[in-house]
């Protein structure tokens, strides 16, 4: 691999064998290099096979040469507790938002996010928990105080590490829906639903997997249930069916969509272990 010039001390264009270009990311990696020299690969991070005219080039030599090293950080902190893996796509968008919060912070702007602190807090307990110890770890590493809405955003980009190729814009819109099922779940019951629970964290995994199916537009792949199960629960889960009417309701209000038997029948059984097992 040959050196062909060097974006910061964490970012570098090199040549593959095979005569394609690569941006690489890692501590150092072009520090010293003179062009057509070879290039340590051993501290290589991250790699994306592109041309100096693309995106990620632009991306990479705007960011701050901290800003690389840091992100590494955060990665290196968050993956194994949240027991996934950052792509390539996801590492650059953390590394482009903590770079421009750095640059916010020191124009002294900030921006409010669309979802309130409880409600994030609340939906995604764990994600927002290690979202305020990487808020910590940015502050010490630029020597700077990020306001409390950078804990929030932090926490939609660990959210999405778990999550393929989940766009920000896409977990807010999704974040702002499950708040409103959750309302109604309580409403209907007139209970406040325990956040901590088992039951509670299996709900929120099962409501983000069919919002996200649902804004893609995607189709299932398992096979369809008997239509005749969700006639079995709207009898022995009464109070659960009518309250899953209403989310359906809510739902086709929002977003013009239609749930189907079974995505009815899921929420019914869902909403049911929520709502009893607290």
């Amino acid at each position: 691999m040959i050196f062909l010039k060097t974006f910061n001390n964490s970012a570098a264009l090199v040549k593959d064998d095979d005569g394609k270009e690569e941006v690489v990311l890692g501590k150092g990696i072009g520090f010293g290099l003179k062009k057509g020299q070879k290039v340590d690969e051993s501290k290589i991070e991250r790699r994306f096979i592109t041309t100096e005219q693309s995106d990620e080039v632009k991306q990479v030599k705007e960011f701050r040469p901290q800003t690389i090293d840091v992100t590494n950080q955060v990665v290196d902190l968050v993956e194994p507790l949240l027991q996934t893996k950052f792509t390539d796509y996801q590492f650059l968008a953390l590394a482009d938002h903590i770079d421009f919060a750095v640059t916010r912070i020191n124009d002294n702007i900030d921006i409010d996010p669309a979802n309130n602190d409880w409600e994030v807090k609340n939906l995604f307990p764990k994600e927002y928990a290690l979202a305020g110890k990487v808020i910590a770890l940015i502050n010490s590493e630029f020597n700077i105080q990020l306001p409390k809405s950078e804990t929030i955003f932090m926490t939609y980009h660990l959210v999405n590490a778990a999550s393929d190729d989940a766009q920000i814009q896409e977990t807010m819109q999704i974040t702002n829906l499950i708040s409103g099922i959750i309302s109604i779940i309580q409403y209907q019951y007139k209970i406040t639903l325990d956040t901590t629970s088992f039951n509670y964290s299996r709900f929120i995994t099962h409501l983000r997997i069919l919002l996200v199916r649902l804004l893609r537009k995607d189709k299932k792949e398992d096979p369809q249930l008997d239509p005749s199960l969700l006639s079995f629960m709207k009898i022995k889960y009464n109070e659960a069916y009518e309250t899953a009417e209403r989310i359906a309701t809510y739902l086709h209000s929002k977003m013009g969509w239609t749930l189907d038997s079974d995505d009815k029948f899921y929420l019914v059984l869902h909403i049911f272990r929520v709502t009893s097992r607290q």
